[in-house]
Formats: C-alpha cells, sequence, structure tokens
C-alpha cells in the first residue's frame, strides 16, 4: 500500500534547509512513495521563488503546495507556469496563473493532489472551498486513484468540517496554515484520514516561525515592525498516511516530527 508523507509548512532558509537536508533519507526512513511539501513560505517567512522551488523537487519532493502567500514573491505569477510539480490553491480566481492540482505516479498509484483557502479571516479573494473540492472530484475521477486535499485554512471549524464533508471520497484532508501541530490526527469513520495541522518546517523557538523579541513587542504596544525568521529549534513537522491503492481510502494515520 503507498504511503504518502506530507511536510508542514516549510518557513524560510531554516526550514527549507532543513528539508533539503533530510528529506531523502527520511522518505528512506519511513517507507514514504510520495511527499508533499506545502512552501508558501519558504521564502523569507512568505512566498516561493522557482529557484526555490526548484531546490526542493531536486532534493526530493514530489509536489509543493502552496497557500495564502503564493504572490508574495515578485515575478513569481510569472514564474508559476514552468514549474510542473507546484499547484497553487484550487479556489483561487481562475484567471490566476499556475496549476490548479497535481497528480503524481508511483508504481502504477495514481494520486491526486489539491489545495483549498479557507474563507475565514483569510484576505485573498477565494471561492467556495467545499464546492471547489466537490468540481475537482469529478473533474478527476478517471485520472487518478486517490485524492489528497490541503486545507489551507485559518479557522479549525473550517478544516473539521471540510474533513466530515469528504470523509469516504478521498484519502486525506490535512490542514495547513496555522504553523501549530495539532492532536487529532485520525482516520475518519469512512476512511479519511484527517488531521487540523501538519504544523510547520522551520524554527520552533519562534512564534510562528518569526523572531519572538519583535512580535512580542508588537503585541505589547501595537508598533509595526519587520517580523525576521527566527532561527532556533529547527524541525521537520508533518504526517505519513498509508492509502489503499484499490478504494482510495486511508488504512493509516501518524504524526512526523523530526528535531535538527
Amino acid at each position: 500500500m503507498p504511503k504518502i508523507l506530507f511536510l508542514g509548512d516549510i518557513v524560510g532558509r531554516p526550514g527549507r534547509n532543513f528539508v533539503i537536508e533530510r528529506v531523502a533519507k527520511l522518505r528512506e526512513e519511513l517507507g514514504a512513495d510520495i511527499v508533499i511539501a506545502n512552501a508558501e513560505n519558504s521564502a523569507g517567512g512568505a512566498g516561493i521563488t522557482k529557484k526555490i522551488a526548484d531546490s526542493l523537487t531536486a532534493a526530493g519532493v514530489d509536489a509543493i503546495t502552496l497557500g495564502d502567500h503564493v504572490w508574495d514573491q515578485k515575478n513569481f505569477e510569472n514564474e508559476i507556469d514552468q514549474l510542473e510539480q507546484v499547484c497553487r490553491p484550487a479556489n483561487l480566481p481562475e484567471q490566476n496563473p499556475g496549476r490548479t492540482h497535481l497528480i503524481v505516479e508511483k508504481d502504477g498509484f495514481r494520486l491526486g493532489i489539491l489545495t483549498v483557502l479557507g474563507r475565514n479571516y483569510l484576505a485573498l479573494k477565494s471561492s467556495c472551498p467545499f464546492r471547489m473540492v466537490d468540481a475537482k472530484l469529478n473533474e478527476l475521477a478517471s485520472q487518478c486513484d486517490a485524492v489528497f486535499v490541503e486545507a489551507h485554512m485559518e479557522a479549525t471549524s473550517e478544516k473539521i468540517a471540510l474533513g466530515w464533508h469528504l470523509d469516504g471520497r478521498v484519502a486525506a484532508v490535512v490542514g495547513t496554515h496555522t504553523h501549530v501541530p495539532t492532536a487529532d490526527g485520525r482516520i475518519l469513520p469512512a476512511g479519511t484520514a484527517y488531521l487540523s495541522d501538519a504544523g510547520m518546517c522551520g524554527p520552533y523557538a519562534s512564534v510562528l516561525g518569526r523572531d519572538v523579541e519583535q512580535v512580542v513587542a508588537t503585541f505589547l504596544d501595537g508598533m509595526k515592525r519587520r517580523f525576521p525568521v527566527a532561527e532556533d529549534d529547527v524541525r521537520i513537522a508533518g504526517c505519513l498516511i498509508e492509502v489503499d491503492a484499490a478504494t482510495g481510502r486511508s488504512v493509516s494515520f501518524q504524526r512526523v516530527e523530526l528535531a535538527k
């Protein structure tokens, strides 16, 4: 049965360097067949570039997903169409460049991969994530054996609701965006693996990957400051999901966390 390794939001240079350094070995140790990583914060903590995407795929990441920081890096909107292993959130306006899903094949197993943005507390314009996934499942029905859905959302309730909405119809619904790993990973009754947030690949001696002193100071006085990416306690966080290729449903789930 194929195993999918998903890595939570890669944050800045510390996060991406650790992923690049360890992903091949981690894949081997866990027996992962397909590796997916959210890399929307991999460039200075906000956005991604073609150079970074290429370095991650060269290191062994099969598919790169993005989120609400997709367009934060200058000129990336002109680079994304060149990146065959990168998809942007599917429920952005259809005029946006980039792929709305990916299909990764390994030993005859075809995995569809897509991300949807939440509509609570996120600034980017997006359509209903529930209806978008429904439409994508119809589109992908004949093209893949299972589907992995990333829920890039702020509201935990929205993520959980999407998990129940898709239970039995996709292999997994895994949340990202908040950078804080949750303890609710499980297989839902109809066979969909679920996790509210995979956490981040980055520095945990931080506030969501950013320098503690600067963030705390802003909470105290309300003044705007730069929030540089922190450096210490760098970890990889995510999950490993085993899928029954015959049914497209998950049979096992485990959280993954690795300290540098």
